[in-house]
């Protein structure tokens, strides 16, 4: 893949393979996987349920649970330093700290037996080394800052106290307590209703653009990609599919998977109209169908999909499809 150095690369994930080793055979979850993030930017990873971008996510803190999982291969650049290989005690110190992950589940990922407040001052603490009143004081700031009303109140509550979108603010103000130059997002607005959903990615983009933040968003919602990215990534079966900028991949799709996640999109224009679902199932990752993966769902697959997997052709600039219907590129 082609990448552009006109813009600070902060994040860069190089041939990334995170398979799970399991009594039926082992899943790869995460398949040759390259992808990066630029300063300011968001790069928004999109697919169906199952398709690996979560499971790529963690491997980039090394969050991966092992055993079943593993890393069997390729490089997670963060400023030139290579997180796979760096020692336990280095990674504590950037997880959290410069590289923070909002969690798409905030009720299990908070403790319910420790105040809100409590959670964020603990982690203010042992990175920013500051004593128990100042970073009580900055957890309530940070409350403040994500839209959590009366929070000299609120951080004295438990989770079980607050709502999912409460709690999901909570999760923000976790991640931008330590001012991390990365934030990965993993679906933090799934469980939550269209209005509070549409609050907390106004919140994430404002942050952005404020603080310049780089953000990795997974997501399987075309329509909240439309609304934040600067960037996208398509996955399909543990590969990317398709990358480009925003525009690339709504006005110009070129892989039919990508074309085929487009159409499913309501049509406000005509209410009436069908969405129109892609055919099939996602394949088994522990016997991948030969061939190009999506082959099986294709609806204008050829011959040599079948028998091989595509390579990547540059179509204009930085978008990028891995698809036998571009075999030369430009």
């Amino acid at each position: 893949m082609q990448l552009s150095t006109s813009v600070e690369k902060i994040l860069e994930v190089r041939n990334l393979k995170t398979y799970f080793f399991t009594r039926l055979g082992v899943v790869k979850a995460v398949d040759d996987v390259s992808f990066m993030l630029r300063k300011g930017e968001c790069l928004c990873l999109v697919g169906e349920s199952g398709c690996g971008k979560t499971t790529a996510a963690l491997s980039v803190l090394r969050l991966v649970d092992s055993p079943p999982g593993k890393v069997m291969g390729g490089e997670i650049l963060y400023r030139g330093a290579d997180l796979r290989r760096i020692s336990d005690e280095k990674l504590r110190r950037i997880r959290g700290n410069r590289i923070a992950m909002i969690f798409q589940d905030p009720q299990s990922s908070l403790n319910p037996v420790f105040p809100v407040g409590d959670q964020i001052a603990e982690q203010i603490r042992l990175h920013l080394k500051l004593k128990k009143g100042p970073s009580l004081e900055r957890s309530r700031q940070l409350m403040a800052q994500v839209g959590i009303p009366q929070p000299e109140e609120r951080y004295r509550d438990y989770p079980h106290q607050l709502s999912g979108g409460m709690k999901q603010r909570v999760m923000i103000a976790l991640a931008l307590s330590c001012q991390p130059e990365v934030i990965i997002a993993d679906e933090p607005t799934a469980a939550l209703d269209t209005t509070m959903k549409a609050q907390i990615l106004d919140i994430l983009v404002a942050l952005k653009q404020n603080r310049e933040l780089s953000l990795l968003f997974i997501t399987h919602d075309f329509g909240t990609v439309a609304g934040i990215a600067d960037r996208v990534a398509v996955m399909y079966g543990g590969k990317i599919v398709e990358s480009g900028t925003r525009e690339d991949i709504f006005d110009r799709p070129g892989h039919p998977y990508t074309l085929g996640l487009l159409n499913c999109l309501p049509k406000i224009v005509t209410p009436r109209e069908r969405l129109t679902p892609i055919p099939g199932t996602i394949p088994n990752l522990i016997a991948p169908p030969r061939g190009c993966i999506f082959q099986p769902r294709c609806g204008r697959c050829l011959p040599v999909c079948q028998q091989e997997i595509p390579v990547e052709a540059t179509i204009s600039g930085e978008h990028v499809v891995a698809c036998h219907l571009y075999p030369g590129g430009q």
